[in-house]
């Protein structure tokens, strides 16, 4: 027979691959707005961003909960643990998503032309990232996890590559300053979610094998 306390291990999990899938609509539909200079795509962003913060207080009140109701064994604390730090990253991805169409927005109000740089493949990497993440929470596969971390490095990458371009876009027209700033902040907030998705591969690794590898925190 199956306890309370387990029935809401499960209610967790699936509150939270709900919320991942907001999440992860939010970054699609950021890019999408990017991409197709659409007003119609911030607006969404706004309204996921708004679904994402509802989930996040009912993930965190029944996370305390299931505390509440009993001392768990290590390895349902250490999900409880998890579900609650990754929760928090993918709140924050929402935030970032909102960051990004708030700079699309600035960018319809005085339209200039495309910037040369690839947010839309960076967009995708980072989002990549954020799916295959969570598909590692679904399966406790910490595996999946490890090489989510390693692919930080290309978004990092790109992120430099975008960084640069600008620059030189800035020197070469000033008057393409604000725009090249926007794209900047636009790459920057892909970073961040790329950095989320680590810390989410993290939190299943945490779980799964019940250490912190965070800050190599393993090999100390």
């Amino acid at each position: 027979m199956r306890t309370r306390f387990q029935e809401g291990l499960d209610e967790l999990k699936d509150k939270l691959l709900r919320m991942g899938g907001l999440a992860e609509r939010s970054v699609e539909q950021a890019i999408a707005a990017y991409r197709q200079h659409d007003a119609k795509f911030c607006e969404d962003v706004f309204q996921t961003e708004h679904a994402i913060n509802v989930a996040e207080r009912e993930i965190d009140e029944l996370a305390l909960d299931l505390l509440a109701m009993q001392q768990p064994m290590a390895s349902d604390l250490r999900f409880i643990l998890a579900v609650i730090k990754i929760n928090g990253d993918l709140e924050r991805v929402g935030d970032q998503a909102v960051n990004i169409v708030q700079r699309v927005l600035d960018e319809l109000e005085s339209p200039v032309g495309e910037m040369p740089a690839d947010i839309p493949r960076m967009g995708t990497l980072a989002a990549g990232m954020i799916r295959e993440a969570l598909e590692a929470f679904i399966h406790a596969d910490a595996d999946l996890a490890q090489r989510v971390l390693l692919r930080d490095n290309d978004v990092d990458r790109m992120k430099r590559e975008v960084e640069l371009a600008m620059v030189r876009q800035m020197q070469r027209a000033p008057e393409y300053i604000q725009p090249a700033l926007d794209t900047l902040l636009i790459a920057r907030n892909l970073e961040r979610m790329a950095d989320h998705a680590t810390n989410i591969a993290e939190d299943v690794i945490f779980w799964v094998r019940g250490f912190d590898i965070r800050h190599h925190a393993a090999e100390e």
